[in-house]
């Protein structure tokens, strides 16, 4: 049977600290699921289609590289619902601080109370991308500032087209 993990998170934008991510969960499974979370109470930047289309150009290649299959989707419902319905063994679960940490252990003790044949992988971010997230990128694009480093490339093109508006 394939060990088939989902990677869940707004991907608002994807950054270089989502690809880190998707970099060490290909190594950890067959088939990685990204699952973009759909949720009426945010309005996001870029549309579902949008976050689809940016997920699937940057890590469906790294998937490829590693001889991982490789699906995006989106849902709108409990996070641990949305694994079972994929399948999923794994669910992945990056880390940047000791912050993160706190809050993924209570979130993966729920989900392991909910389903327990699912286990929450955490893994943690390399130096380079500990500092980003998507809501800082968001905010530097929109002030103007220069946030090429943080995101894949297509990302950033993406990104000044948007603010370019």
């Amino acid at each position: 049977m394939p060990r088939i993990a989902l990677y869940p998170g707004s991907f608002d934008p994807v950054t270089n600290g989502h690809l880190d991510v998707v970099r060490h969960a290909v190594l950890l499974c067959e088939r990685l699921i990204v699952a973009i979370g759909v949720h009426s109470s945010k309005t996001p930047l870029f549309s579902v289609a949008e976050r689809l289309d940016m997920v699937r150009e940057v890590f469906g290649p790294v998937a490829a590289e590693a001889a991982c299959a490789f699906d995006a989707t989106t849902y709108d419902n409990l996070t641990i619902a949305a694994a079972q319905k994929a399948g999923a063994s794994l669910m992945i679960r990056g880390l940047r601080d000791g912050t993160d940490l706190d809050y993924e252990m209570q979130l993966a003790g729920m989900n392991e109370a909910m389903a327990p044949d699912v286990h929450t992988v955490f893994v943690p971010a390399s130096p380079a991308v500990r500092p980003i997230t998507a809501t800082l990128v968001r905010q530097i694009a929109a002030m103007g500032g220069d946030f090429a480093s943080f995101v894949p490339a297509s990302v950033a093109a993406s990104l000044k087209a948007k603010f370019a508006k």
